[in-house]
Parts: structure tokens; sequence; C-alpha cells
């Protein structure tokens, strides 16, 4: 008579949160595809882990309730894993710690001599400024500070080379990718496919397939190759690899009117030789 057996996981002590957290992005990477982990789960910060609560810090709202509505027991499971204890897991916006942090300062705040409190609040802050500007209400569904990287230079000098569709498929393209360009960050290859591609850019597939063979896109912002997997039926095609460039070149007429040639190859080897057969 068989008879199942359970194996239990034997429990892994961790030193820090930051190691916790690493060993769980290890099992997700296997658990999920590529794309839903490099869109969800691999943008989260830990913050810490106190009173059995581990603090994760998500980029904005939309981002935090996916987390929260299909991966929370997961994360939950296996940090109780690694810590030997129930654990719940919090998601946290960054408006969120910002009015946490608010109410600490102002707690504080009749200890800070009022020259200091006057230069402190004189410093730059983007987000609020970009909050005000756009109302509270407004600016928690448009999320202002997460505007995409677009320079005049785009706009004034490419846009006419690459024509309007060329144009709106590298913002495109841009947009399911992550650049700072303060902090060098960058998450600039994906998985997807045309069709998704097509949607965000709001024009036909054949019109996207037509981009990214065009010889000035190819050269200089998209680079592609065909991704496909085995069935049982022989090898079919789902989807692409896309590289993106997330800065901006020069143009040609610029490049020799400056004396400033493209010698940089932005793209990686493996983008060398694309098609789509």
């Amino acid at each position: 008579m068989e008879r199942s057996v359970h194996i239990q996981t034997p429990n892994i002590h961790v030193a820090t949160f930051q190691e916790a957290w690493e060993m769980v992005l290890s099992q997700l990477r296997m658990e999920m595809s590529k794309a839903q982990f490099d869109t969800w789960v691999q943008p989260l910060r830990p913050l810490g882990y106190d009173e059995h609560v581990f603090t994760l810090s998500a980029f904005n709202s939309y981002s935090r309730d996916w987390v929260e509505g299909r991966l929370n027991s997961r994360i939950a499971r296996l940090l109780e894993g690694l810590f030997n204890e129930t654990v719940s897991v919090r998601v946290v916006i960054p408006e969120e710690l910002q009015g946490e942090s608010a109410k600490s300062e102002t707690a504080e705040d009749e200890t800070i001599p009022s020259a200091a409190r006057q230069s402190s609040a004189t410093g730059p802050n983007r987000k609020i400024m970009l909050q005000r500007a756009y109302g509270s209400e407004r600016a928690r569904v448009i999320q202002p500070e997460r505007g995409m990287f677009l320079t005049s230079y785009f706009f004034n000098q490419w846009m006419p080379e690459l024509g309007h569709s060329g144009a709106i498929t590298v913002l495109a393209a841009r947009s399911l990718c992550y650049w700072n360009p303060m902090t060098g960050e960058l998450r600039n290859t994906i998985e997807t496919d045309m069709s998704e591609l097509a949607k965000r850019a709001a024009v036909s597939v054949r019109t996207v397939k037509d981009v990214l063979n065009d010889e000035l896109i190819k050269r200089y912002f998209l680079r592609y190759k065909v991704r496909r997997i085995m069935t049982p039926n022989g090898i079919r095609t789902a989807g692409i690899i896309l590289q993106v460039r997330m800065d901006d070149p020069l143009t040609p007429q610029d490049q020799a009117s400056y004396s400033l040639p493209e010698d940089e190859r932005w793209y990686n080897a493996d983008f060398e030789d694309e098609s789509e057969e």
C-alpha cells in the first residue's frame, strides 16, 4: 500500500531581512514567468522586519494591490520558513512612507531651530510639487512622479526622422522598461509580443513589424529576437525578446554636423543579428 510522504523543508535562519528577501526572490524567480517577475517582483524593495511584520516598498498603489492580491500569502510562507515564525507581509508605497515621515518630523520640529526648519523646507521635493500641481486625487491616478524620460531633442529632432509610428513605438517600448538617469539603474531587456507593443502604441501589429525592421530604428533604438518554444507539434513562436535604448543618440545629420559619430554599440551581442523569419 502506497503511503504519501510529506517532506518538510528545513528552516534556514538568516542574518538580515535583506538576505531573507534575496532568498525569496530566488524562489519566486523559479516559480513565475520572467515577464511577471521582472514587472511585479523585481522592483519591490525590502524595508525591514519588525515584530513579525516584513515590510516591502512598491512603486505605486497598482503594484501594491497586485502583489497583495496575488503574492502576499506566498511571500509570507517563504519568509516563515526562513525566520521560523509567523510572518505577515506589509506592502507600502512612497506616499505612505512620506506621510509617516512627515508625522515623525512634526513631532521632532520643536527641537529644531527655526532657521534649520526653513532651510530644510526650501530643499527640492519634486514629487510633492507635482502632487500639489496635479491635486491629490488626480495625482493618485496619474502618478506624475513616474513620468517617462523624454527629451525635447527626441521630440524635435528624432520624430521627423522616425515618423509618428516609429516614434510612438519607441516610446511604447520604453514604457515597458525602467531607467533612472540619476542612479544609472537600467532594465531594458524584456519579453513581450508584437500585439502587446501594438496595443501600447495604438498602431497595428503590421506597423510594429515594419517599425522593428526599419534600419534607423534597429540601429539606434530597438532590437529584438523571436522567442520560440518546443510544443508537441513542433517549435512555435511565443513572442519576442526586446532590447530598448533608453537614452537618445544624435541623429545622423547631427553626428555629421558636430563630428560626433555614434561609436557606441548600445545593444547586447545577442541582438546582433535579429530577424523575425
